[in-house]
This record gives structure tokens, sequence and C-alpha cells, in this order.
């Protein structure tokens, strides 16, 4: 999982989903209380990009500082992306623990390659690039999905929904869990969503639909390779 902290929404939502093609789950955060109350009450990510110049009460470099200064979460990598481009601001956030310092405009290709770079370094396994299970494959490279070796034509929130749920097989979600992790934190929709774009995938998966199964009560999770 990687965090993103962007006041620019535009530019927030553009790596999010460009890091989800890449095949990284990522979520992206408009200003450093939302950031921080994910880190308190939520798993750690892998990787952290902050932005230095955020609204509220800490920029990017306060909260680095904060990471930094923590035993829990002194040893997460964190890239900074900024417009700030001065030798002296470089330095400062260097200084202050980030892994990489990354001037913005930025090519998204160069950062990726960056963010892969950090990754290898601190030992986290980069994402599969394909995804298999029950006759259901997903190619995070190509961005198809095949089921009994047939194309399937998704659209691009079930293309998303569809591998979340397949990154986490026999895993069940609630609905708004999913909400969350698929239409991200802003998306202010129903959870009746969910419910239409399930209904939708399970029939163009055809006979492999069973694979997406409904918990009563609860909501739904993809059947991995199990009897």
């Amino acid at each position: 999982m990687i965090y993103y902290v962007e006041d620019d929404v535009n530019i927030r939502d553009l790596l999010v989903y460009a890091l989800k093609q890449t095949g990284y789950e990522a979520m992206g955060f408009p200003e450093g209380s939302a950031f921080e109350k994910a880190m308190a009450h939520g798993p750690l990510p892998d990787l952290i990009l902050l932005d230095i110049m955020l609204p509220g009460q800490d920029d990017g470099l306060a909260l680095l500082q904060k990471l930094k200064s923590h035993q829990r979460t002194m040893a997460i990598p964190v890239i900074i992306l900024t417009a700030r481009g001065a030798e002296s601001d470089r330095v400062e956030g260097l200084d202050q623990g980030a892994d990489d310092y990354v001037i913005k405009p930025f090519g998204v290709m160069e950062l990726i390659a960056r963010i892969k770079a950090v990754l290898r370094r601190s030992g986290v396994s980069q994402p599969a690039q394909t995804l298999a299970a029950g006759g259901v494959s997903l190619d995070h490279m190509k961005h198809t999905v095949t089921a009994e070796g047939k194309p399937v034509n998704l659209t691009l929130k079930e293309y998303e929904l569809l591998r979340f749920l397949m990154e986490h097989p026999q895993t069940a979600f609630d609905r708004e869990t999913l909400l969350k992790e698929v239409w991200s934190q802003d998306y202010f929709g129903g959870s009746r969503t969910v419910d239409v774009h399930i209904q939708t995938l399970r029939q163009k998966l055809g006979d492999c639909a069973d694979r997406i199964e409904t918990i009563r009560g609860l909501g739904y999770r993809f059947r991995g390779n199990t009897p």
C-alpha cells in the first residue's frame, strides 16, 4: 500500500490512478489530519509520498518529522513530491529522513521507477503483474481480463473492483470498504454503487461469476483457488 498526501486533487487522483494501473494499492489524502487518522487506525503503508505545502496545521516536513520520530513509523520509506526545488529545500528534506526528493512537475513513469527503486531498497516485494484464479485471469500490464480464456470487456471501475477482490482472495469486504478502496475516500455515492458493479461483473464473467461470492450481512469476496 502507498499513501499519497497532496492537496491538489488533480495531481493526487492522477498519481493514485497511475499507481493502481501499475499494480500497487494506493490511497490519497488531501491534508495531514486525514493521513494521520489513517496511519493511526489502519494498517501501515509500505511507502509514503508527501507534498510539502499542505493546508492545515502540519506541512509535509512536519509530517515527515513525526513519522521519523516514532518507532512505529520511522522505518517507512518516504518520497517528497514538491514544487520547492531549491537546493536548501532538497537538503532539508533529505536530512530529515526522506528517501528521495522529486520536484514538480514530474514525469509519472520516472516517479514510478523511483518508487520501485525505494521499495526494492526497503525490501518490499513488487506487485504481481498477473492474477489468476478459478478461470479468471487479470493482467496488470496489459489491463486485460479473461474468463475461461475468453476476453472480458470491463469498465474502469469494474476492472479496479475485480482487481482489488482478486488481490485479497478469501477476504470478505463490506461495501463501505470497497467504496473507499476502489472509488476513493472522496466518493459520496451510496453503497448501492458496489452492488450494481458486482452484478455487472458477474454478468460479464459468465461461467466464472460464482468466483465473486456474496457474504450475507457483510459484503463480497473473491473465491480463490479453493474447491
